[in-house]
Parts: structure tokens; C-alpha cells; sequence
């Protein structure tokens, strides 16, 4: 956009090819921002992107067309390596983006006791956690994880506490992968996510980095239930949070309940 000639700045604003790269630049610079940083906030790829999206910017305003031509493709680069190393978490996010538009209104109007829901969900994790029974339970909150329950079993069974015991009892063909809940029924049993690729601090089991796995890729909650120790743990937006057991229908009830008031709450401005 702008070049030095004769030891002045001179404007280059009526190339139609400088415009033209700054289109492109835009597109790109937006395209993979959007995809990239939601499937996983890592800060090196946010230190990588915002420093190749600068010496785009840059490149474009000095007119430096070999510079701004080497960093696009060093961002084209970039961002198609880590697709391609993260496709799994790419294709859960576009098919959850996809079911979400597709969600029946009946079915999401369908009224069903909560703090009773709650209640079942808590008597069962205490239970689990008191016989040091691993356990992984995902529940939907606005995004449906149709494209993940495919890789277990559908149940289509209503949750009861007893239900939950029976599907995570050590030897049982359920009891390995996560119960997916939808409402108050459970959709599918031994389902498998995509774990977590990045660093974690302490020692996490299979299970724990499965959970953050999905937490990273929907808004699902997802309760995990140490084998080992009992613990009690919630992954929600690709956090995983220990909760002790007096305090766990509270916390996951602030959980759930977290997105329902948003629902409501934007429904009333639109109605406004």
C-alpha cells in the first residue's frame, strides 16, 4: 500500500492488486483463526498465528510483496499441519456445528424434572466414587454430540442411578468408553472421544484426558470417576475441575443450569 521511492512514502491505493492482497490476507487471517483457535486454545499457536498475521499486515501496508507472499504461505502452512494432526477434534467440531442447526424444536422443548435429574446423577457418582468404580458421563448442554455417539452403543434408556452402577460395574461389556445423556436419557454407553493432546500438570488416567478431550470440542459437561482413587472430577471448555463429594450436585448442578439461564436469558432479548 505504501512504497519509498526518492526517499518519500508514496500511497499505492489505487493498485487494484494491492486491495486484491488484502482481501485474501483478510480471508485467510479470519478463516483459520475461527478454526484454528476454537478446536484447541494453545498459546503457541496463538503467539504462531498473531505473529504471521502482523507480518502479513505489515508486508501488505510496506508493499513488500516477496514477505507478505513467504508468511501467507508459512500461515496456509502452519494451519494445515495442524488440521491435519488435529483432524479428529476439526471433524467433531463441524459435525456438532451441523447437528446443532439441525436440532428438533419438540425435542428440545420437552420439560423434564431438572433438580430430580440432578439428584439421580449425584446418588449414582457418590456411589461410584465410594466403590472406587471408574466411570466417564457426558451431558449435553446446547451442542448434541450425534456424531460421537456413533461410536458406541445407543441405548435410548431413561437415568436411573441404578442403570449408571450397571453400565460402569468392572467386566460388564459397557463399562469401558463414556455414557452420553441427553435430558434425562442415556444415549449411548461406551462411547470414545478424542483425548486431550495438550500438557497436563499431575497424573491423569485415560479417562480424565478423554474427558477434556470432548470438553474441548462442545460445551458438554462431563463428570469423571477415578478407578484408582474415587476422585471426583468435572471437565467443562477443556478445564478439569476436582469436586469433593458434599459439594458435587451443587457444583454440577451450577454447571448445567449455567447454560439454561443463558438460553433463557437470550431468548427474552430477542423477544424484546
Amino acid at each position: 500500500m505504501f512504497s519509498i521511492e526518492n526517499n518519500q512514502l508514496i500511497f499505492n491505493g489505487n493498485n487494484p492488486l494491492v486491495w486484491i492482497d488484502l482481501a485474501l490476507s483478510i480471508l485467510f487471517i479470519a478463516l483459520f483463526f475461527v478454526i484454528i483457535l476454537r478446536i484447541l486454545k494453545r498459546r503457541f499457536v496463538v503467539i504462531y498465528f498473531s505473529v504471521a498475521s502482523i507480518i502479513i499486515v505489515t508486508s501488505w501496508i510496506f508493499s513488500l510483496r516477496l514477505l507478505w507472499s513467504l508468511s501467507l504461505g508459512a500461515l496456509i502452512v502452519g494451519a494445515s499441519i495442524f488440521i491435519f494432526v488435529n483432524i479428529g477434534e476439526v471433524r467433531s467440531m463441524i459435525a456438532n456445528s451441523l447437528a446443532t442447526k439441525n436440532m428438533h424444536k419438540p425435542e428440545v422443548d420437552r420439560v423434564f424434572d431438572r433438580h430430580a435429574l440432578y439428584r439421580k446423577v449425584n446418588d449414582a457418582v457418590i456411589a461410584l466414587s465410594k466403590q472406587k468404580i471408574g466411570a466417564i458421563m457426558t451431558f449435553e448442554r446446547g451442542v448434541p454430540l450425534n456424531d460421537m455417539i456413533k461410536t458406541g452403543t445407543i441405548l435410548n434408556a431413561p437415568l436411573i442411578p441404578e442403570l449408571l452402577l450397571t453400565i460402569f460395574y468392572p467386566g460388564t461389556r459397557l463399562h469401558d468408553g463414556a455414557v452420553v445423556v441427553r435430558r434425562d436419557t442415556i444415549l449411548a454407553a461406551s462411547v470414545y472421544y478424542t483425548p486431550t493432546t495438550k500438557p497436563l500438570t499431575g497424573k491423569y488416567g485415560s479417562r480424565h484426558r478423554a474427558a477434556i478431550g470432548i470438553s474441548e470440542v462442545s460445551d458438554s459437561v462431563t463428570v469423571v470417576v477415578s478407578e484408582e482413587t474415587g476422585r471426583i472430577s468435572i471437565a467443562v471448555a477443556g478445564e478439569l475441575t476436582p469436586v469433593i463429594p458434599d459439594n458435587f450436585l451443587r457444583v454440577f448442578e451450577d454447571y448445567m443450569f449455567m447454560k439454561v439461564e443463558e438460553s433463557v436469558e437470550n431468548e427474552g432479548k430477542i423477544d424484546g
